[in-house]
C-alpha cells in the first residue's frame, strides 16, 4: 500500500500522466473517481490525503467526511464549490492556480470583444444567408477614442490590459475596491466606482471573483445605467450577470451586445433563450483553454498537493492555516 493516497475527484481530462510524473518521486497512488454528487465525493475521498477537484460539490458537509485529508488543489482559479471556511476549521489546505490561464483568457476575452466590436460572427451569418452592404441598418462603431472598462483587475484583467493599449482608446477605466489609485495608475489606468465604470464604459470586461457580493451585480438597474452602444464581456464567472435581465437589455436595445464564455447554467438548456439573440456571441467556458494551458494547470496543481505532503506549504493557498 502506498504512503500517499490522492485523489482526482472528476475525471474531466481522462489522461493524468502530467501528475503521475510529478508525483513520480513520491510513494503516492492517484486514483480516479468521477463524482456529480456529495455521496459520491464522500465514498471516493474519506481516506484520500490529498485531493485534486475539478467541479464535484465540496460544501461543508464532504469537507467534514475527510479523515485524512491535508489539501484540496482545485483545477483552475474559482474555488466556488469548495467550502473555504470549513477547510480551514477542518485543518485543509485549500489551494487553487491562479496564473495558468492569464494568456488565454485575456486572448479570450479579447476575440469575444472584438465579435461584437466588428460583429465577425453575425456578419458571417447574414452573409450566408445572403445579405450584403448590411453597413448602417445594423452598425459598428470604432474602438479607438472611445473608453474601456474592467470590473476587477487582477492577473487576467492585466494581461487583457497589455493588449489593448495599442487600441488607443480614449480612457481605460478600473473598478477594483482592493487596489490602491496608486496600483492603478502605475498601470496607466483610472480607477472609478463601480457605477462610474459602467456608465462611462463603451467597453467593459468582467473579471471579478463569484462570491455572495457579486452575484447578480450585474442587473436590470446595471444595465440601466450603461450606454446603449455599450458592449459587455463575461470570462469571468456567468452568475455574476443576471442572465434574465441581461436578456430584456439585449432584446430591448438597452446596450449593444455580449460576449459570453460563462453562463449561469452549464452547459447552456437547448431551449435557452440566448441562441435567439443576434447580439450576443456565444461561447462554451473554453477561455482558459489551450493545449499549453492543461499541461501547466495539472503540473501546478499536483505540485500544489505534493508540496503540502512534503510538509510545506501550497504555492497558491486560498485559506491561511
Amino acid at each position: 500500500m502506498a504512503k500517499y493516497k490522492v485523489v482526482v475527484t472528476d475525471d474531466r481530462h481522462k489522461d493524468y500522466e502530467v501528475e503521475r510524473q510529478v508525483f513520480s518521486d513520491m510513494d503516492v497512488e492517484l486514483t480516479v473517481a468521477n463524482c456529480q454528487t456529495e455521496d459520491e465525493v464522500i465514498e471516493a475521498c474519506k481516506d484520500a490525503d490529498g485531493i485534486l477537484c475539478n467541479l464535484a460539490p465540496m460544501p461543508a458537509r464532504v469537507i467534514e467526511s475527510l479523515e485524512k485529508c491535508k489539501v484540496i488543489s482545485r483545477y483552475g482559479v474559482g474555488f466556488d464549490n469548495v467550502d473555504v471556511n470549513a477547510c480551514t476549521k477542518k485543518g485543509i489546505w485549500l489551494a487553487n492556480v491562479t496564473d495558468y490561464c492569464m494568456e488565454d483568457v485575456s486572448d479570450h476575452a479579447l476575440a469575444l470583444l472584438m465579435s461584437c466590436a466588428r460583429k465577425t460572427a453575425r456578419r458571417d451569418a447574414q452573409v450566408r444567408k445572403g445579405m450584403w452592404n448590411i453597413g448602417a441598418a445594423d452598425p459598428i462603431y470604432r474602438l479607438a477614442g472611445k473608453t474601456f472598462s474592467f470590473l476587477g483587475f487582477g492577473k487576467i484583467a492585466r494581461c487583457l490590459h497589455r493588449k489593448i493599449v495599442g487600441f488607443n482608446f480614449a480612457e481605460i477605466l478600473v473598478y477594483d475596491p482592493y487596489l490602491t489609485e496608486e496600483q492603478i495608475a502605475q498601470c496607466g489606468a483610472k480607477k472609478v466606482s463601480f457605477e462610474e465604470a459602467i456608465s462611462k464604459g463603451d467597453y467593459i470586461s468582467i473579471h471579478i471573483p463569484l462570491t455572495n457580493e457579486t452575484r447578480g451585480v450585474i442587473n436590470a438597474k446595471a444595465f440601466d445605467m450603461m450606454k446603449n452602444t455599450a458592449i459587455i464581456v463575461n470570462t469571468s464567472r456567468g452568475p455574476i450577470i443576471n442572465e434574465k435581465d441581461l436578456i430584456d437589455a439585449l432584446k430591448q436595445g438597452k446596450i449593444n451586445s455580449a460576449g459570453l464564455d460563462v453562463h449561469n447554467k452549464e452547459p447552456l438548456d437547448k431551449d435557452s433563450e440566448l441562441f435567439q439573440i443576434e447580439n450576443c456571441v456565444l461561447t462554451d467556458h473554453v477561455g482558459w483553454y489551450s493545449e499549453e494551458s492543461i499541461v501547466e494547470l495539472k503540473t501546478k496543481v499536483a505540485e500544489n498537493v505534493k508540496a503540502v505532503l512534503n510538509g510545506g506549504v501550497p504555492a497558491y493557498p486560498v485559506n491561511r492555516l
